[in-house]
């Protein structure tokens, strides 16, 4: 199974447009939300066209890490699993799972905490993320 366009697209809203490398958590990213990887320079940015490579690139790792689990899902729930890994990465995802399935709805509301000057903090857009996966993981399709 795939990421979906709807998935794709509030990826997108939810990490805005970075045409420039930027400091995020302790990495760097650029684009939708990529985080650069060793090696990875962008020293005169991006543009939108590779932003969106980036992105077809990233959620195809996201969906392998996924589908190797060989589980039986919904497209709303695949799409909760892929943008809660694409945001929060595979060894969360292990985490989540390591739950149960049927534990995901449960679990989700807890990835909520970020680090603001070293605090560990309640961050709202976490929380509001969280819930759009929720409703796409109890949504029918």
């Amino acid at each position: 199974m795939n990421t979906s366009a709807n998935c794709r697209e509030a990826i997108k809203g939810f990490e805005g447009l970075t045409l420039a490398v930027k400091p995020d958590c302790g990495h760097e990213e650029i684009g939708y939300g990529h985080d650069l990887l060793p090696g990875e320079n962008y020293p005169d940015g991006i543009d939108e066209a590779k932003a969106e490579t980036l992105l077809t690139d990233d959620l195809a790792k996201v969906d392998v890490a996924i589908n190797s689990h060989n589980l039986t899902l919904t497209q709303g729930q695949h799409d909760a699993l892929a943008d809660f890994t694409f945001e929060c990465g595979t060894g969360a995802l292990e985490q989540l799972l390591g739950h149960g399935l049927n534990q995901v709805p449960l679990q989700l509301p807890r990835w909520i905490h970020g680090k603001v000057n070293g605090v560990e903090t309640i961050m709202p857009g976490m929380m509001a993320r969280r819930m759009v996966e929720v409703n796409w993981w109890n949504s029918e399709n």
